[in-house]
């Protein structure tokens, strides 16, 4: 299990979507991952704003599969990764644009309304690309693996290995979208750094198009051949039916229900699908219901989750910046991006993801004496610890940090001031956030998938990403409340001075 070589169990389309994934990770975090630099240095916006803007975008970014997920789910998620992967090559195509204006007349102001339409065209395609993608990856597992089962029952591992080389191969594309495009950016100018990934992500819609022989096309027959009228008129009747507090449940014995709520996901069956589809009336509310109280089953955990996010957004904002006021000279002529130690990241996570079946669950078999090793939710808890670890050793990090500026003699408020500390320190905290990741997003991208229903899987994908999105939304407002009780009076910030 190392290198690139095709994972062990999966087939060529699952193989083919994972290196397609990798390469659209390329464009975007060769893109997000300096947008906090692009803000500050052309469009000239303070730290802080410039901070808050990329939160809100990120987070905007990741809720908008909730929305869009809904319509692949009753769509075709064929058809819309390539509708949606087209609304991203031109919002990329758009913020290109708007480096090669500053760059042929670096006096004029960039239009920040045609800035925010090119990201949000970003974010609208991906808000369709990523969940589809991803689902439709899954779909490519062998039919014996659609449906959850019972604790009892001996199941594969073949969804588990799925998502972890999943993970793997967009972890390559993100390490080389945050080293090699940060590089370019900061020498050779923003131009070529967005026309790069502009071209890669155009690149993996044709490799995408190319492989249409060798893919799975799934449908189910609860859901296919009905009109979008259908579908609609399905909503309305179950709002009204949760609004009305008249919620019933299948003609079954209640212990029988409520054993299969506690040992498996509230997915349908064929049998259940067969039935819905002979009976499109009110089959289509109780389907609906089912799905609705499905997703609510999953919230506790989503929102226990939110913690995690907010921690994950911080190497693209305030750790590149912190990067920024330390010392980052390599040698005698060579400085470091600070968006760059990003990379530390996916590299803790490149190089410890194929341990993980080699030795982490081998030694957790032995102590839990589980053929699994560990179930999905303990996965997410260790590397929810490991996160707040990770988060303790930066607040060290940045209490010498602001402890050296305090002893410096001249210090300009309005200016970031190089600190006499090296961009090495944060290498601790950028590598436990990698091997947290192992952990933490491997088991979400999991239990999201798995604990849906199997129409409803790419909402499931769409469920994962929208912690992330409002952890970044809460991160923009932890950043307002830093930036409000830590002003001086005159009104300057006092963070990442």
């Amino acid at each position: 299990m190392a290198g690139w070589q095709k994972p062990r169990g999966l087939n060529r389309s699952c193989f083919l979507l994972i290196v397609i994934a990798g390469m659209e990770r390329f464009a975007f975090k060769g893109v997000a991952s300096n947008m906090v630099t692009y803000l500050t240095d052309v469009v000239k916006m303070s730290n802080s704003a410039a901070a808050k803007t990329v939160n809100n975008w990120c987070g905007f970014t990741s809720m908008l599969p909730l929305l869009v997920a809904s319509l692949a789910d009753y769509w075709d998620r064929y058809s819309t990764i390539l509708t949606s992967s087209f609304l991203y090559v031109v919002g990329l195509v758009a913020l290109t644009s708007t480096a090669l204006a500053w760059a042929t007349h670096p006096t004029d102001n960039i239009s920040s309304s045609y800035l925010f339409w090119s990201l949000c065209l970003i974010s609208l395609g991906q808000g369709g690309y990523n969940p589809s993608l991803q689902a439709f990856g899954a779909d490519q597992i062998p039919n014996d693996e659609d449906l959850p089962r019972t604790k009892d029952e001996q199941k594969s591992n073949k969804k588990s290995l799925f998502f972890q080389w999943w993970y793997f191969g967009v972890c390559g594309g993100s390490l080389a979208g945050v080293t090699v495009m940060s590089y370019i950016q900061d020498t050779f100018g923003w131009v070529l750094g967005f026309a790069i990934p502009t071209i890669a992500m155009a690149a993996s819609i044709l490799l995408f198009w190319c492989g249409s022989r060798i893919y799975t096309y799934k449908q189910d027959d609860a859901i296919s051949g009905r009109s979008l009228m259908d579908i609609v008129r399905a909503i309305k009747e179950a709002v009204s039916k949760l609004m009305n507090s008249r919620i019933t449940l299948p003609s079954r014995k209640p212990d029988v229900v409520e054993l299969e709520l506690q040992e498996k996901p509230l997915c349908q069956n064929s049998g259940n699908a067969r039935a819905l589809k002979e009976k499109p009336g009110g089959g289509d509310v109780s389907y609906l219901v089912q799905n609705g109280k499905a997703v609510l089953r999953l919230l506790p955990i989503w929102s226990m989750l939110l913690m995690f996010a907010v921690i994950f957004q911080q190497p693209a904002t305030f750790f590149t910046k912190q990067g920024m006021t330390m010392k980052r000279n390599v040698g005698s002529g060579f400085k470091i991006p600070p968006a760059t130690l990003q990379s530390c990241i996916t590299v803790s996570i490149i190089l410890l993801m194929p341990f993980y079946d080699v030795l982490l669950i081998p030694l957790a078999r032995m102590i839990t004496r589980d053929e699994k090793g560990i179930s999905v939710t303990e996965r997410m808890g260790v590397g929810m610890v490991l996160s707040i670890i990770a988060m303790a050793i930066a607040a060290l990090v940045e209490t010498k940090r602001l402890e050296i500026v305090q002893k410096m003699e001249f210090v300009d408020q309005n200016m970031e001031t190089e600190v006499p500390l090296s961009i090495f320190w944060l290498l601790p905290q950028y590598i436990l956030l990698g091997i947290s990741d192992i952990f933490t997003v491997v088991g979400m991208q999991e239990f999201f998938y798995s604990e849906v229903p199997v129409r409803m899987r790419t909402m499931g994908i769409a469920l994962y990403t929208s912690v992330f999105g409002v952890g970044s939304f809460l991160s923009a407002l932890l950043i307002s409340l830093v930036e409000y009780f830590t002003s001086s009076e005159g009104g300057q910030e006092l963070v990442l001075r």
